[in-house]
C-alpha cells in the first residue's frame, strides 16, 4: 500500500518503520530534518517530504493524491484534523486518520464521520480490558 505519514514524532515515526519494514511505500512529511534524522535515520525505504503538512505544494509533493490511507500524527490536534480533512475531501483519500488528544473533540469529530485516534481513550479501554 502506498502510504503518508504527516508528523515524525514517535507515533509517526513509529508507524512509518513498522511500514515500511512490512514492505509498504511510506513517505513521511515532517518540517524538521533533524527529527526526521533522529526518529528513522537514513532510510532508503522511507520517502521524507520536508514541510508544512497542511501546505498544498508539500501534500503534492508527498503524493497524497495516490495514497491508500494518510495518518496525521503531530502533536497538535488543530493541524492533524484539519489535514486529515483537506486529504479527504481535497485530494478524495477515504482512509485518512487523525490523532486527537482531546478525548470531548475526538469524539465531536468522529460523529462527523473522521477516523480519529484518541491515546487516552485507547489506554483507558486497555486498562479496562486488562482488568477485567
Amino acid at each position: 500500500m502506498r502510504l503518508v505519514i504527516l508528523g515524525c514524532g514517535r507515533s509517526g515515526s513509529t508507524l512509518a518503520l513498522m511500514l515500511a519494514s512490512a514492505g509498504h511505500d511510506v513517505t513521511l512529511i515532517d518540517r524538521n530534518p533533524d527529527t526526521v534524522r533522529r526518529r528513522i535515520g537514513e532510510r532508503p525505504d522511507i520517502r521524507v517530504v520536508l514541510g508544512n503538512g497542511l501546505d498544498h505544494d508539500i501534500l503534492t509533493k508527498a503524493r497524497v493524491s495516490e495514497a491508500d490511507a494518510f495518518f496525521a500524527l503531530t502533536r497538535g490536534d488543530n493541524t492533524n484534523l484539519m489535514a486529515a480533512q483537506i486529504v479527504q475531501r481535497r485530494y478524495n483519500v477515504q482512509r485518512a486518520v487523525a490523532k486527537v488528544a482531546d478525548p470531548m473533540r475526538a469524539d465531536a469529530y468522529r460523529k462527523m464521520g473522521l477516523y480519529v485516534i484518541n491515546a487516552s481513550a485507547l489506554i483507558a479501554g486497555m486498562s479496562m480490558d486488562w482488568l477485567l
